[in-house]
């Protein structure tokens, strides 16, 4: 299957099926990898590549594009509370963080029809979607459908996608933060949550994943070509890079470039207000962002790796690819 971008979609099958989905049992519905790049998606992803890439991109748009599990969900707290909440005072600091900064490819990661024992579980979803997207089919793709007629200024969007995936004149028009952090941590991070998550519900070992991850055979993968594509654009004006490391050792320094980046012009009182709102322990106890009932969600994770994690927030450190 040809798709907008110019790369080639090609349903996986046989030994290399098997490889890939033998510790993936939701995945055995079909994987796709593309070519050139050996990317590898979920077989709905063909359903959405197009409209992801003609995506249409404002001048005000904050992207936040990464390689999975690499901070993602802290940096994209922090931008929405640097540009909309620096005074802690915006009511919609109680509205999911989804919500405010649409994931514009999770539509590939859930099946086309919703199962049965999910309905319930995506009520919210479905209600918000009709609320913000009227007379609009949610099965032509739920999220990127909510990011294009979100009404924010800027819109702040997430995608875990490569920019050759993204909208071509993406870094040209919109900003683009693009966050990296050291690859062993992203497999022990990435690890867990895949494990979490049933609709990727990995039942291997950590030495099991860290062989896909090598192999570039996860979803999202490859990873050296995502950092790649993202690092050759790191001169351009409109693109801001962040180490997940730096924001560890310094994040009051990474709050004041981002500051001069983004032009929120904060004040140190306000760049403060950022720094203590976004900590690992307030987002992990603000449960507003991730409300993860065991007794509601046990059919969307599981519930005993949720326990054993002690949430989706899991640890938020450096170095835990060198303790597993």
């Amino acid at each position: 299957m040809s798709l907008a971008s110019g790369h080639e979609a090609r349903l996986l099958e046989g030994d290399e099926f098997e490889r890939l989905t033998r510790n993936f049992p939701p995945y055995r519905t079909g994987l796709v990898r593309l070519s050139p790049g050996g990317w590898v998606f979920p077989e709905q992803y063909r359903r959405y590549a197009d409209h992801l890439y003609n995506f249409e991109v404002r001048p005000t748009d904050v992207f936040l594009v990464t390689y999975p599990k690499v901070g993602t969900t802290w940096t994209q707290e922090i931008l929405w509370t640097m540009i909309f909440n620096p005074d802690l005072d915006n009511p919609k600091q109680t509205v999911s963080l989804e919500k405010r900064s649409p994931f514009i490819d999770l539509d590939m990661l859930f099946p086309t029809e919703v199962p049965p024992k999910l309905e319930k579980l995506m009520e919210p979803a479905l209600e918000e979607f009709h609320k913000v997207c009227p007379g609009k089919d949610p099965k032509e793709g739920m999220y990127w459908q909510m990011g294009a007629a979100c009404k924010d200024h800027p819109r702040i969007l997430k995608s875990h996608l490569p920019l050759s995936l993204l909208p071509p004149m993406l870094v040209d028009v919109a900003k683009v933060v693009y966050v990296m952090r050291n690859p062993g941590d992203v497999i022990t991070s990435y690890y867990h949550h895949c494990s979490l998550f049933n609709e990727m519900k990995f039942t291997g070992t950590l030495e099991d994943f860290s062989e896909l991850f090598l192999n570039d055979d996860l979803v999202y993968s490859p990873y050296w070509l995502h950092v790649k594509e993202a690092w050759e654009k790191r001169t351009h004006p409109n693109m801001h890079i962040l180490c997940f490391e730096d924001m560890k050792s310094d994040i009051t320094g990474e709050l004041q470039k981002l500051n001069e980046f983004l032009g929120t012009r904060l004040d140190e009182k306000q760049l403060e207000n950022v720094k203590k709102h976004t900590t690992f322990d307030a987002m992990k106890n603000r449960k507003t962002i991730f409300d993860f009932d065991i007794s509601e969600t046990s059919k969307f994770v599981d519930a005993e790796v949720l326990k054993k994690d002690g949430g989706f927030f899991r640890q938020g450190k450096t170095g835990d690819g060198k303790k597993k």
